[in-house]
């Protein structure tokens, strides 16, 4: 079958789908230098041709999203890649500020030429802004729900619980006025104080799992080992908590996301696993803290927990998503589950180890 010869020549096929192309186009020099621009990346930076051909790329990249850029970049000056692709922030002439997706390859050309660079960026700003509207109604929700269980376990704490604790004062002092002979009356009222004692224990370990104070003053180990302690206490069954390599302080933000992941994914795991064994680790690096809750029970498929997608696991994702961070969970029928959930430190902070 013979080949088809294209309409038009090679050059004018090029220049043709450069000029026309929708995604933004540059014909950068290995400095980084501009020497081609076609329109669609004129127009969504706001400069001319003649403005744009002649600047450096980093005339108009925003400095934030700057350093990962550079380096993939130099890797690709040596030769270590031929291509990458990042989403990035670009400064408009007029100081607005567009997202973009960045695709960059390496076009060598022969060993009498110099390489170039070209670099495609799609506009992605609109799609950027939905996402960062989504993820501030879901910060706004998360705070409120905060706030609210704050309310609340004040209110159980303050009111409820120290109502119970009234009652049982009162059943103890009528008992005291009852004559020794009515022992039946006489063991009822200390059966019902009991009763009313442990009630309101009940009442102040609830308030504490809404609204833990240890973690606002003591930290997120003593808060998550507390309530390992009390969760196994409760419910008759065993959990290791280990926490090593943290850094310190943490971030309330961070702190409150985690302790909240440890609860849903214990929850989870107590109802569902079928075993009383439960291992849960807090470590963290240079870059990030990470946090695992594991047991060996029953397991499940995560083709059907991905399609039921149940609020506790929303609710996980959502609080990890506002720190950019991660959650993946490991499970198999009859193989145990593990959940670990990511948060990245901020390495611009000056963290310390802490101890413990």
């Amino acid at each position: 079958m013979a080949s088809r010869v294209l309409p038009v020549e090679s050059e004018e096929l090029f220049s043709c789908l450069f000029e026309q192309a929708s995604l933004g186009i540059a014909i950068e020099d290995l400095e980084g230098q501009v020497l081609l621009a076609n329109p669609a990346l004129c127009s969504m930076l706001g400069y001319s041709k003649s403005e744009l051909c002649g600047m450096h790329c980093s005339q108009f990249a925003s400095a934030e999203d700057s350093a990962d850029d550079y380096a993939l970049f130099q890797e690709l000056r040596a030769g270590i890649i031929d291509h990458y692709s990042l989403e990035k922030r670009y400064v408009r002439k007029d100081g607005t500020r567009v997202w973009g997706r960045l695709n960059v390859s390496l076009l060598k050309q022969g060993d009498r030429q110099f390489p170039l660079v070209f670099a495609f960026v799609e506009d992605i700003t609109e799609g950027k802004l939905a996402e960062e509207a989504r993820a501030s109604v879901a910060g706004r929700l998360i705070e409120a729900q905060e706030q609210e269980r704050a309310r609340i376990a004040r209110e159980l704490h303050d009111d409820t619980n120290q109502s119970l604790a009234m009652l049982a004062v009162g059943i103890e002092q009528l008992k005291n006025e009852l004559p020794e002979q009515m022992l039946e009356l006489r063991g009822l009222g200390d059966e019902l104080r009991t009763r009313a004692l442990e009630i309101s224990k009940d009442i102040q370990d609830l308030a504490h799992r809404l609204h833990s104070p240890k973690l606002e003053y003591l930290g997120l180990v003593a808060a998550m080992r507390e309530f390992c302690r009390q969760f196994a206490e409760q419910r008759k069954v065993e959990i290791v908590f280990e926490a090593h390599d943290l850094l310190s302080p943490l971030p309330q933000d961070i702190s409150l996301c985690l302790f909240r992941v440890l609860q849903e994914a214990i929850h989870n795991s107590a109802k569902h696993s079928g075993t009383r064994h439960f291992d849960v680790q807090l470590s963290g690096t240079s870059d990030e803290i990470h946090l695992t809750v594991r047991d060996s029970g029953a397991g499940f498929d995560r083709e059907a927990a991905r399609q039921s997608r149940g609020l506790g696991l929303v609710s996980m994702e959502e609080r990890l998503k506002l720190l950019k961070g991660t959650l993946s969970i490991d499970s198999r029928p009859k193989w145990g589950t593990t959940v670990h959930a990511r948060v990245p430190w901020d390495t611009e902070r000056e963290p310390t180890r802490a101890a413990g």
